[in-house]
């Protein structure tokens, strides 16, 4: 996995002023393998190295940087603030070194898109076969995240399709189009029976939130006229699982419906909850090089379904 320094594989001074040995282009891999991996098991088995190899490779690479990009804290391994920055530009480095060697294209850097349930909509069919069609050297990614920025913050996808609104540092968001919402409730309930529903028919019984990926919070509804009660989950498996259930209802964008159709729920238009923006968002840095022709896909595919 590693090349030699004289196609410029090594450097001899890093950010915290380091000399000595330099760094190679395995590094650099090793380190991105830990990145998408969260694990230094899963990374080692992914380059065919042993778990103490990553780990010193990894530990050699932070020396010279003088600066710390794994989180070894917890037992899921997350990358630091500067190790999310610096993602971005080991990405970027190691595939101008693969392009120089692999002038024909033979080696593909994925673009990781990520989101936290329902991608985007009924755009998101379109969006994949299109880039599919005109793009095949890069492969589109679309990985499912239960992160309220579907793992963009963390460095885990090179930009998202987010509902908002979303405040997280360092990002650049861009709203696509908006979204009407609908109230989610089990399939043989009395609220399923109806037509249409507002937010005071849920307010009365418990509301199910997903906090941890889910827009909605206890503030969509007047503060005179909040929900009875509610019951916290993490995920939108779990959150349907409940609302099947009967444990309560639920409130989330209308993409919801199609994305994930559910025998025990029923989706109702909710005729007075605000819309909700979808975002395209990425970081804000240096990033994989076919971001800005994504995002122009993503708008040319709202814009040519607004025109049917």
């Amino acid at each position: 996995m590693s090349t030699g320094r004289s196609a410029g594989g090594a450097a001899s001074t890093g950010a915290g002023g380091n000399t000595g040995r330099g760094i190679e282009i395995r590094h650099l891999r090793a380190f991105l393998a830990v990145a998408d991996e969260s694990s230094i098991t899963r990374a080692a088995a992914r380059l065919r190295l042993t778990q103490p190899a990553v780990s010193r490779t990894l530990a050699a690479l932070e020396r010279h940087l003088g600066i710390r990009l794994v989180d070894r804290s917890t037992h899921h391994l997350d990358l630091t603030p500067e190790g999310v920055a610096f993602r971005d530009k080991a990405a970027v480095a190691v595939a101008a070194f693969d392009e120089a060697l692999d002038p024909g294209g033979l080696r593909r850097w994925p673009l990781r898109l990520g989101h936290a349930w329902s991608a985007f909509g009924r755009h998101t069919t379109p969006l994949l076969r299109t880039w599919q069609e005109r793009c095949p050297q890069t492969p589109l990614e679309l990985r499912r995240i239960d992160d309220r920025t579907a793992g963009l913050t963390r460095g885990e996808v090179d930009a998202a399709l987010l509902r908002g609104p979303v405040e997280a540092p360092g990002l650049v968001t861009e709203v696509l189009y908006e979204e009407e919402r609908v109230a989610a409730v089990a399939a043989d309930g009395p609220l399923a029976s109806r037509a249409t529903l507002r937010l005071a028919d849920l307010a009365t019984g418990t509301v199910v939130l997903n906090t941890v990926s889910g827009t909605t919070t206890p503030e969509l509804w007047p503060p005179h006229a909040r929900p009875a009660a509610t019951l916290t989950v993490a995920n939108t498996d779990d959150w349907l699982a409940a609302i099947a259930a009967g444990r309560g209802t639920g409130v989330s964008a209308a993409s919801t419906a199609g994305m994930h159709p559910h025998a025990g729920v029923a989706y109702r238009p909710l005729v007075d909850a605000p819309p909700l923006p979808v975002l395209f968002a990425r970081r804000d840095a240096p990033g994989h090089p076919a971001l800005d022709d994504l995002a122009a896909l993503a708008r040319e595919i709202v814009a040519r379904d607004a025109g049917e």
